[in-house]
């Protein structure tokens, strides 16, 4: 069995990907926001300040919002 490639995206790759704003994101992590998503994946700490998101929990988040949109 072959490992699977893991990326990483930064905030500034997940939000050209998302076609969205930065702030966004983070109210949709933020559960005392109005814009909270719950379903939204979470940021993986790499470092001392420093996150970013798996892109294949992203990938799948997407593919889910599009499947229910279909509905």
């Amino acid at each position: 069995m072959e490992p699977t490639a893991v990326k990483i995206l930064r905030i500034s790759a997940l939000v050209k990907k998302l076609g969205i704003g930065r702030s966004t994101i983070y109210d949709w992590l933020k559960p005392d926001s109005n814009r909270y998503y719950p379903t939204f994946p979470l940021s993986v700490k790499l470092g001392m300040k420093t996150v970013g998101w798996l892109e294949s929990e992203i990938d799948a988040w997407l593919l889910s919002k599009l499947e229910q949109s279909r509905r």
